[in-house]
């Protein structure tokens, strides 16, 4: 058979992925202001012998380099986009991003925890004044951060509604239900895990300076030293639970875990519909950002080409990889 009447059956597997996304710049742009902050802080630390000054340019180089992965996680999916190697694209680099700022996430929490913990049995002298135009001078950094970052990072603190779907929900409409599962299911696909990664290390680092105010203003006024670090046991857990809400989500798109029950059931709606057909086996997985595949397996009394159930998905869903397998069968009498 000629290649140009093979043409027509192929289709290209980037996916979108080679265009540079909104996220990427902003992540750059909060990296770049971080790091000059950074640079600053370290080299004020260093001439006036302030050690508070010197120690948040180091935590401030940290997040540096955590955001710094999350913009080699934009860059390198946008570079391979076409290596075909990838069989659905490099959608998921951007969701292994975000896991890996995920594991990041914790691991900060973690020594948040323990070095509260070693400041709650020992207590050590604090520069009150110092640390306060510190802690306020990150969390103006931080601020600035996060509106370049923006609001559509997804629902960032509670990445656990990935699989809301997931739990009963006692709907007494079943249209209301399935329409309910479907935008939930489209948006939790819709989430770009990247950026929520390097908003939550922005948003974490905020945490800490607001909490680090308010214990410090107490300490200096009311003598309340206790509060510093019981502070940083609060921002501790938060940050670890907003760790876990982001590894939950990353790990089931990584892992092709199924797309949530809306979404299956959309599409086999779809197919059902006409011509008497059965959908006897699904999958539905996520590929990438707003990206899904899907493999399914149709009993049909009036078998068609694969192009016929295909032109059926819901277009809705943005199904950019479907593989259709058809089986003749008599209808039911």
């Amino acid at each position: 058979m000629e290649e140009d009447a093979l043409a027509r059956w192929r289709h290209d597997h980037s996916f979108g992925q080679d265009r540079r996304r909104p996220g990427e710049t902003r992540t750059q742009l909060v990296i770049a202001i971080t790091a000059t902050m950074m640079v600053v802080e370290i080299a004020a630390g260093v001439l006036f012998g302030s050690m508070a000054l010197l120690a948040d340019g180091l935590h401030m180089a940290s997040h540096a380099a955590a955001l710094g992965i999350n913009a080699y996680a934009y860059a390198y999916a946008r570079r391979h986009a076409r290596d075909a190697s990838y069989s659905f694209g490099t959608g998921k680099v951007n969701t292994l991003g975000g896991f890996t700022g995920a594991v990041l996430l914790a691991a900060f929490a973690l020594l948040m925890a323990s070095e509260s913990v070693q400041r709650l049995v020992v207590p050590v002298p604090i520069a009150f004044d110092q640390a306060i135009w510190v802690a306020v001078l990150g969390l103006v950094v931080n601020g600035v951060s996060l509106l370049i970052l923006g609001r559509d990072h997804g629902h960032a603190h509670g990445a656990d509604d990935e699989r809301h779907e997931d739990e009963a929900h006692d709907h007494h409409d079943h249209d209301h239900a399935h329409e309910h599962d479907h935008e939930h299911a489209h948006a939790a696909a819709g989430h770009d895990h990247n950026l929520v990664a390097a908003y939550l290390h922005v948003l974490a680092d905020a945490l800490t300076s607001v909490l680090a105010i308010v214990a410090l203003l107490a300490a200096k006024y009311f003598g309340l030293a206790w509060m510093d670090p019981f502070m940083g046991l609060v921002g501790a857990a938060l940050v670890a639970r907003w760790s876990f809400g982001l590894l939950k989500a990353t790990s089931a798109v990584l892992l092709d875990r199924s797309a949530a029950p809306g979404v299956c059931a959309a599409v086999k709606e779809a197919i059902e519909r006409v011509d008497g057909n059965r959908v006897i086996d699904l999958h539905v997985w996520c590929i990438g950002l707003n990206l899904y595949s899907a493999a399914l397996t149709v009993v049909t009394p009036s078998p068609r080409p694969p192009e016929h159930y295909k032109a059926l998905l819901p277009a809705g869903l943005n199904i950019v990889h479907a593989t259709v397998e058809i089986h003749s069968a008599p209808a039911a009498r």
